[in-house]
């Protein structure tokens, strides 16, 4: 048996941390026991009958065992079922099953597991793993390959795509198994509907909102119901510049945290709009719960910001 450690990262708002999962297993003769310490949330407790379940449905069949799998740092809360994916890997090396040497420190690892060990749903906050791993400087990140794209928007680190356990695990026997994916061109930038020059009529407000849009300007609108206030402010952002690569890269992040980066749009290319109901409380504006994140209006923030 063996120490096992493998490098995932959690999110605090929009910000990455890193994570160490640490396996430590030894075989028992009765039953199998899986303890999972580091402050996790009910979805990462119930992923040791994922992870089970998975293992023994990818002809991966683990002897009994007892093993202790801790989330490090400890006094940081961690939520979501991508850390299924590490600890199932973990588990396989404590074991001796993943050859003499894998390359686990050089890569990010994140994925939910099925119980047949599939990895066919995406990860949040994808695009967030490729930049963490570019900024320490680690080789890559290995994701389901339904995510693979968005993070493979980040040309500096090696983005390796995965589509089951069996395919994670013979890449740490043989790193060579699967090539890096490459994204050669970037998704066409769509239109959100409403174009400027479909607006008949309201000189004066357009007048105003070119002002605007050209002078990065606040704008405040007043009127009675039905006079254009939506309209002119959905079509506000067809005359703004085009985002700047890092200021792509910002929206797309957000997105792709709170789970809204639709899936054949990889790289948000135009400027968004959001509509917030006036009625809206503060705690839903910035996303509401005990652990705000992003998901509720909290991007509203941002894009004003980045617009």
């Amino acid at each position: 048996m063996a120490l096992s450690r493998l490098k995932s990262v959690a999110f605090i708002g929009l910000e990455a941390l890193g994570v160490d999962v640490e396996v430590d297993a030894r075989i028992v003769e009765e039953r199998q026991t899986l303890v999972i310490v580091g402050l996790p949330d009910t979805a990462i407790k119930e992923s040791r009958d994922r992870v089970l379940s998975a293992l023994r449905n990818s002809n991966l069949t683990l002897p009994f065992l007892h093993a202790t799998i801790n989330l490090a740092p400890a006094q940081v809360r961690k939520e979501g079922m991508a850390y299924d994916l590490p600890i199932a890997l973990g588990l396989l090396h404590a074991l001796g099953k993943l050859g003499s040497n894998p390359p686990l420190q050089n890569y990010i690892v994140a994925g939910e597991l099925g119980l047949n060990g599939d990895l066919c749903r995406p990860v949040r906050g994808a695009l967030g793993l490729a930049l963490y791993a570019r900024d320490q400087r680690l080789k890559g990140i290995l994701v389901p390959s339904i995510s693979s794209h968005e993070a493979a928007i980040v040309p500096e680190i090696e983005v390796i795509p995965v589509k089951n356990l069996s395919e994670a695990a013979a890449f740490f026997q043989n790193p060579h198994s699967i090539s890096p994916l490459k994204t050669t061109s970037l998704p066409p930038k769509k239109n959100n509907g409403v174009d400027f020059t479909d607006i008949k009529g309201q000189l004066y407000s357009k007048r105003g909102l070119e002002i605007a849009a050209a002078g990065m300007h606040n704008v405040l609108m007043w009127g009675p119901p039905g006079s254009g206030k939506t309209l002119l402010s959905r079509s506000l952002p067809g005359i703004m510049p085009d985002l700047t690569w890092t200021e792509a890269l910002e929206v797309t992040r957000i997105h792709s945290l709170a789970g809204t980066l639709p899936r054949d749009q990889f790289l948000q290319m135009e400027r968004p709009f959001r509509a917030p109901h006036h009625t809206i409380s503060g705690a839903g504006l910035v996303g509401g719960g005990s652990f705000p994140r992003p998901g509720g209006f909290i991007g509203t923030l941002w894009d004003s910001i980045l617009g």
